[in-house]
């Protein structure tokens, strides 16, 4: 036994990447090489030959960037088995926050399904309990979460019994048991049983409407969404405090009031921090999205396995599993699955302060979001809070107040969650109204931060600011698996979503690089954030280069050296190398070259028109005409296989403007080789024309934007409309008179 205790909980893993490194450093080398062409071919050349210097700079910087993400990677392996044989360790409790913000397009059984899960890990029930925070006051989430817990009765013993796998009811019911497990007539019998509670439990859901005036639903029956008080549930509480039983269940419904600012989903989780501080204040927590489920029934004991297995806490400031889908598209085609970034570049964050906080499938330390740094028992005493009344942190409940001292001095013992929730439910109320933060520190210094719609980036941030360090947690089979979403306007209105809120956090004064020099965050996890804040900002660059060639094609100029200059070899086999490079990186991470292919078109596409609209909205933002709004994406379970009628893997439309600048660019592409193709037949003039390298480089371009060479004759939702047809024409037409070519020339 004395052995036993001296053994890890988990392994660090550093990760041989030699011939990524050569390559990488192979790739910058021809970037400065053409770079120094450029500069000693300026003066013969015009004004394009400058500005495909400056984005071919700017492609130089990003291109270090990530070179300095990847150059370090590390993975952990964790000893799940080991912990639970650590007599010197007592499992602490844990906390899980579900997060779902609108039933229409999050459906409740997506939500039912994520919170069965949770309630069925294996970790004992008396030390978990789980808060789902409803930001639509929906009572048909209530609903569905009050008949989720009557069969969560029944599915959780099953689990426990039969030792199940995948345990979100939808998954695992949605095909017949493998031989390996149909072990007995019983199991079968209990597995019909189950299934057939289960497809009850959808029907009564999907028909929740006819609910409504059950008695469990009347504080629901004056409810106007945006407008109504604080709503605080204790759906199921485990009394007994049984470990073999179920964790307690609690729905929350924070106050909201039309002129309160409720900063989305970091208000919602700062409600839930709150609200699970008084009532059961477990030491850790975990957050999770309504449609990302635990997949690996042990993700608490593996993450517990991060948390507790270093001789520094400071090593593991928040745990973050990389986000995976089920039953995910093959191929990627709509490139939203983040398996290269995650894989690769993510795991190359874990040699510098380690990966981003994702806003799901992450444990966090509670005292951490209180304001604690690393290596104290309490607030740093360099800290802005050291000179503030616990009130003016916290707020003024005394019963908050105090249970974050416990969290914060270190002196909190309790192993098991409070198992008088019910007690605590008018206390847990006054927490979660909308005035309670008004001149406290929640949003600011503490708690999930305010300034940007990607609240989980600028939280991680400023985690890392105050030195502490992240892991990743990677397990097979994987810790949890969500929906990615498909069709263009979804996959375009999330990366809208995220490239706005990034480039706002480049302009707070918490910002990555104003913390590199003020505050505890490494240089080199400053130039990892900005990988992705400055996505917004590479849009112009994306663009500028898209447009170059065809510019090239209609002003019957050039932007590159000839086919028959030697130096042509450089952007060739920059080119060359750089897509090879790509390419054997999605091999690592087990994807195909088709799937290379997508992610690489798609990355031109969100530059051209979700980052652009991104940086729009950020600009507008600045100079006051206009706030930016944060827009829910659709979560959908799995396409239903009967419908014939629908291609998931095509790419869809609507009359969203963000449609109109990438449909633009392949517009203006599409003329410019047309017009190439003219000018080969007629008489050759002198001068700088365009060559071969802007006849390859404009059909690249036609070729990323494929999907929507489709759309131009497309029917349905697969077809581009033609209000952005036209818009897209007319921004057309205004760069070919920009080029000195008119519709007659």
């Amino acid at each position: 036994m004395a052995t036993l205790h001296k053994l890890p909980l988990q392994e660090r893993l550093p990760v041989k990447n030699t011939f990524q490194r050569a390559s990488s450093l192979l790739i910058l080398t021809l970037l400065f090489s053409l770079l120094l062409y450029r500069l000693t071919s300026l003066h013969s050349h015009g004004p394009i030959w400058f500005i495909a210097f400056l984005c071919e700079s700017w492609f130089t910087f990003v291109w270090v960037l990530y070179m300095n993400g990847k150059w370090n990677p590390v993975k952990y392996k964790t000893y799940p088995e080991r912990l639970l044989k650590r007599s010197d360790i007592d499992l602490p409790a844990v906390d899980m926050f579900v997060t779902t913000a609108d039933p229409k397009l999050e459906h409740p059984i997506v939500t039912a399904n994520t919170v069965l899960s949770l309630l069925a890990v294996e970790y004992p029930a008396h030390k978990l309990a789980c808060y789902v925070s409803d930001d639509a006051g929906s009572p048909i989430t209530f609903y569905s979460l009050l008949e989720a817990s009557k069969f969560a009765k029944l599915w959780v013993p099953f689990c426990k019994k039969y030792n199940v796998g995948v345990r979100a009811p939808f998954v695992h019911f949605s095909s017949e048991p493998q031989a390996s497990q149909a072990l007995s007539q019983e199991f079968m019998d209990d597995w019909r049983y189950m299934k057939n509670k289960y497809e009850e439990l959808s029907r009564r859901i999907d028909d929740a409407a006819s609910h409504y005036m059950d008695d469990e639903l009347a504080d629901f029956s004056n409810i106007e969404r945006g407008n109504h008080p604080s709503l605080i549930k204790v759906i199921w509480e485990n009394k007994q405090g049984l470990e073999d039983g179920i964790p307690h269940l609690v729905y929350v419904a924070r106050e909201k009031r039309p002129k309160h600012p409720h900063h989305y989903k970091a208000g919602a989780m700062n409600v839930l921090a709150r609200v699970s501080g008084v009532m059961t204040n477990a030491p850790f927590m975990l957050n999770v999205d309504c449609d990302m489920f635990a997949n690996n029934p042990e993700v608490i004991l593996h993450g517990m396995c991060l948390l507790l297995g270093f001789d520094n806490e400071v090593s593991t400031g928040f745990v973050q599993a990389p986000q995976q889908f089920y039953g995910a598209l093959k191929d990627d085609p709509f490139g939203n699955q983040l398996v290269v970034l995650q894989g690769i570049t993510g795991v190359g964050f874990g040699g510098i302060q380690g990966p981003f906080y994702g806003g799901t499938g992450c444990f966090h330390r509670r005292k951490i979001l209180y304001g604690s740094a690393p290596g104290l028992a309490g607030v740093s005493k360099h800290d802005d809070l050291s000179d503030k009344e616990p009130q003016r942190i916290y707020g003024d409940s005394r019963e908050l107040m105090e249970s974050a001292s416990r969290i914060i001095s270190g002196k909190i013992r309790e192993t098991s969650c409070n198992n008088n929730l019910s007690s605590r439910v008018e206390v847990a109320k006054r927490v979660a109204s909308c005035s309670y933060e008004f001149n406290t520190c929640w949003g600011k210094q503490i708690g999930w931060a305010y300034g940007s719609m990607t609240e989980d980036i600028l939280t991680g941030l400023r985690i890392h600011s105050m030195g502490w360090k992240s892991v990743y947690l990677i397990l097979d089979p994987p810790a949890f698996l969500g929906s990615a979403p498909t069709g263009g306007p979804a996959s375009l209105t999330q990366y809208k979503r995220w490239s706005t809120g990034l480039l706002e956090i480049l302009f707070i004064k918490s910002s990555p690089i104003i913390a590199a020099f003020s505050k505890q965050l490494k240089f080199r996890m400053c130039l990892a954030y900005l990988i992705v804040i400055v996505w917004p900002l590479r849009s112009i660059g994306e663009i500028c280069y898209a447009l170059l060639p065809a510019y090239c094609l209609l002003a019957n100029t050039s932007f590159l050296p000839k086919a028959s200059e030697a130096v042509f070899v450089i952007p060739l086999a920059l080119f060359l190398i750089s897509n090879i490079h790509s390419l054997i990186e999605y091999f690592q991470c087990g994807l195909s070259a088709r799937a290379c292919w997508n992610n690489q078109r798609m990355h031109r596409i969100f530059a051209m028109t979700a980052w652009l609209f991104g940086l729009l909205a950020v600009l507008l933002k600045i100079l006051g005409l206009s706030e930016t709004i944060f827009e829910v994406t659709r979560k959908d379970q799995q396409s239903d296989a009967n419908d014939t009628d629908k291609d998931p893997g095509r790419f869809t439309f609507d009359n969203s403007p963000v449609f109109v600048s990438g449909t633009a660019v392949l517009l203006v592409n599409m003329v410019a080789l047309a017009v190439g193709l003219l000018r080969l037949h007629g008489p050759v003039d002198g001068g700088p024309s365009p060559g071969l390298g802007e006849f390859a480089c404009s059909v690249w371009v036609v070729f990323s934007f494929w999907p929507f060479v489709r759309g131009l004759d497309g029917k349905g939702s697969y077809g581009i409309p033609w209000p952005v047809i036209l818009k897209a024409a007319v921004l057309a037409s205004l760069f070919m008179q920009f080029c000195g070519f008119g519709w007659v020339h």
